[in-house]
């Protein structure tokens, strides 16, 4: 049965979700860094591994439009239990693999409870939590959603390096049982469930649109935009999306209502979730390549240096969502932009004697200007939203983060692949005599160099569109 608000203990409740959050998030990154062992482990090529990767994320993608329906027809210990239950499986097989197949299975069980998570967190806080008081409460789900998987490639290249990929997933499986038992004793119901009608047909169009133009992004970097499956895969998967969406405007119950793009707010708060997150997932791949293949860090190193920002990330969110609360969206987008231009800049000259200091303060910074953006961002578009409406912002939200950074990755891997190439042969001509491992580096720097370029420009694009977000007084005004 539905509790009241006053009835719900709102600290255990969002503890609980949070910590389920941190772990499925995390796990989304964790495998970045091991990519590589696992290679050796089962004699793969990095095209059969990187699946680890992107099956995960075509999973996780497919499912997240299904989740308003799904947060109508179940309950929330139903749907959070459930997807903790997907998790430990997931975890499990993955920890007890004897072969690629199987590890890659348990890959996309662990997907499939990831991908309920996040929508339902987010749709929890819009239940429990007035309008003014959201921004708080999003700011401690900004622990989950951007400190994890910072912290996760620090973790996993410790576990990679002293001891077996395996207890990646032991110790994963030990955390998702606490927080089953947590959740067991202490999570409640915010909200009615109703016999929703399920439209099977854009359930398929969905999966299928949004699966192939996941697929086609995620293998852009390394198969080449004139690939001929990559290019099936985004022509088919955009036309198939495009077929969804028609329905979804002609359907009395659509599985994602579009109409949320009418409200201003939302519509310009997704686009700039978008550039966010293009930059975010950009960094969070571009860095490691540039320090593991450019400077010859180990994996532990180039995790090591994430740690200080995820750390500043872990306790700004929460300040941010309270000035949030306070100030509104626009002067906290301003702020973090101020942050984040200035912290792609300083990376677009990087050379073979850039101080590794250097580097880890430059990051701090990106993740203080992150931490004033990411999680406003989404409580500003969902504040913008009436209550009928807000399952279905977050579903939208979540979707468009998961097309975000499978876009991002693919469009800074190309840049750096095709810069890298271009450096390279420059390099050979001009130094006749250098060694193939020096020409390899250096090209490799210059490369990754060029793309902080293109990453400049998009944070200066998103500092130009944040103009455009009404102030809070304007918000309040308007409803």
């Amino acid at each position: 049965m539905q509790k009241t608000n006053t009835e719900i203990n709102k600290g255990i409740l969002i503890t609980v979700l949070i910590l389920g959050c941190f772990l499925s998030t995390m796990n989304q990154t964790l495998l970045n860094v091991a990519l590589s062992s696992l290679m050796e482990v089962f004699n793969v090529t990095a095209p059969t591994v990187q699946w680890l990767a992107t099956g995960f994320m075509l999973v996780n993608g497919v499912l997240v439009p299904t989740t308003a329906y799904l947060m109508k027809r179940f309950t929330t210990r139903q749907l959070f239990i459930s997807a903790m239950l997907f998790l430990l499986f997931g975890s499990i097989i993955c920890a007890s693999a004897p072969n690629f197949g199987v590890l890659l299975a348990g890959r996309m069980i662990q997907a499939a409870g990831a991908g309920i998570i996040m929508p339902l967190m987010m749709g929890v806080v819009l239940v429990i939590f007035p309008a003014e008081k959201r921004g708080s409460a999003m700011g401690l789900l900004g622990l989950a959603i951007i400190f994890a998987p910072a912290i996760a490639p620090t973790l996993s290249g410790f576990v990679i390096e002293y001891h077996s990929w395996r207890w990646l997933f032991i110790g994963l499986s030990v955390l998702v049982v606490i927080v089953i038992l947590l959740a067991l004793k202490y999570l409640v119901n915010v909200s009615e469930t109703s016999k929703a009608k399920l439209d099977v047909l854009s359930i398929i169009l969905s999966t299928i649109g949004f699966g192939l133009i996941l697929y086609g992004f995620s293998n852009a970097g390394s198969k080449g935009w004139d690939d001929v499956v990559v290019v099936l895969s985004l022509a088919i998967g955009l036309m198939i999306t495009v077929i969804f969406c028609i329905r979804q405007f002609k359907s009395e119950e659509p599985l994602l209502n579009l109409s949320v793009f009418k409200n201003n707010v939302f519509a310009i708060t997704t686009l700039l979730n978008v550039i966010i997150t293009i930059m975010m997932y950009a960094d969070m791949i571009l860095l490691p390549i540039y320090l593991q293949n450019g400077r010859g860090f180990t994996a532990f190193d180039a995790g090591l240096l994430l740690l200080p920002g995820a750390l500043v990330n872990a306790f700004m969110s929460p300040v941010t969502g309270k000035l949030y609360d306070r100030f509104g969206a626009k002067p906290l987008f301003i702020v973090g932009l101020l942050f984040i231009i200035p912290s792609m800049w300083a990376v677009t000259d990087l050379t073979e004697s850039t101080t590794y200091l250097y580097i880890m303060i430059r990051t701090i910074f990106l993740r203080i200007g992150l931490s004033f953006i990411t999680m406003p961002l989404n409580t500003a578009g969902l504040n913008a939203l009436p209550k009928e409406l807000g399952m279905h912002g977050s579903a939208i939200n979540n979707t468009v983060r998961q097309l975000a950074g499978a876009i991002g990755t693919a469009v800074v891997i190309t840049i750096y692949t095709a810069q890298s190439t271009h450096h390279a042969s420059s390099l050979i001509q001009e130094n006749a005599g250098a060694s193939e491992d020096m020409i390899r580096s250096l090209s490799s720097i210059l490369g990754s160099g060029d793309a902080y370029h293109f990453m400049t420009i998009l944070a200066m694009i998103a500092l130009a569109i944040t103009f455009f977000v009404p102030s809070k007084s304007k918000q309040i005004d308007a409803n």
